[in-house]
């Protein structure tokens, strides 16, 4: 906490306080960063409910990483496994033609079609897909 020290002043019978801007711009970060804290602890919050639902998944590091530097997320899990388009198309009953286009994100696949990207990549299907869908 910021070292405050308020002058407290009777003005037309309200009782008001004196702070120099040095002062009222610490204590105002103070408030700023106790609302962020706030944010924060909501938000870990509610990704913990959706955990323990089974609504979320935690990605592996490498795959955050990938995902972060601006890879696509069906990119990232598939390198992760250590696979390549062809092996995932074979195994998924889909076309090497139709992944690429999925991780470059020209098209979007349905739930049932990432269900089947996840089994042949031997993943949680909530790594790609919402349960809720």
């Amino acid at each position: 906490m910021p070292d405050i020290n308020p002058k407290f002043v009777d003005i037309g019978g309200a009782e008001m306080v004196l702070l120099t801007r040095a002062e009222f711009d610490a204590l105002m970060e103070v408030v700023e960063d106790a609302e962020e804290d706030a944010e924060l602890s909501a938000i870990y919050d509610q990704r913990m409910a959706d955990l323990k639902a089974g609504y979320d998944v935690i990605l592996p590091v490498e795959v955050s990483a990938r995902c972060r530097k601006g890879e696509s997320l069906l990119r990232a899990v598939r390198n992760w496994r250590g696979l390549t388009q062809a092996e995932v198309a074979e195994k998924s009953g889909l076309t090497q033609g139709y992944l690429s286009d999925l991780e470059a994100g020209k098209r979007e696949g349905t739930p049932q079609t990432l269900r089947k990207i996840a089994e042949a990549m031997g993943i949680d299907p909530v790594m790609l897909v919402d349960p809720r869908e």
